[in-house]
């Protein structure tokens, strides 16, 4: 019987109405959401294989030909490129890897027909033997 009052509090204390949470006492005023800024950006993959024939001199114009692209494509926010260093064998014949960024969609689609990229798929056309191509929004690591 002693108890009885403890108890009594313990049990008021655990009902729904009594449970508060940060949430339910900021003013609506704080909850205001801050302004969005860009957190992930557009990858635009792009790997080839060559002809045979077109080895060294071919591949070595159009490895110039797509490095310059940023210097003429503003949009082009960041660029790099390698061959395969892969020991796993998995390349299908892919030996080359362009890797451009842009900050938006709209950014992509005016490189896709800006005259440069036109002039570099026609440096292009007669090495490339495979291509394949792959866009994706960057996503934060958890």
């Amino acid at each position: 019987m002693k108890y009885l009052p403890f108890c009594f509090l313990l049990l008021l204390a655990c009902t729904p109405e009594a449970q508060e949470t940060e949430a339910d006492t900021t003013p609506a005023t704080d909850m205001a959401m801050e302004p969005s800024t860009p957190d992930s950006l557009l990858r635009h993959a792009v790997l080839f294989s060559f002809k045979e024939e077109s080895y060294p001199d071919g591949v070595a114009e159009v490895e110039a030909a797509f490095a310059a692209l940023p210097g003429k494509i503003p949009q082009i926010i960041d660029f790099e490129w390698g061959t395969n260093n892969s020991p796993e064998g998995l390349d299908r014949g892919f030996t080359h890897l362009f890797f451009l960024t842009f900050a938006s969609e709209a950014d992509r689609d005016i490189y896709l027909p800006h005259p440069a990229h036109k002039s570099f798929g026609e440096v292009l056309g007669p090495h490339l033997k495979d291509v394949l191509v792959l866009d994706y929004w960057t996503k934060a690591g958890e």
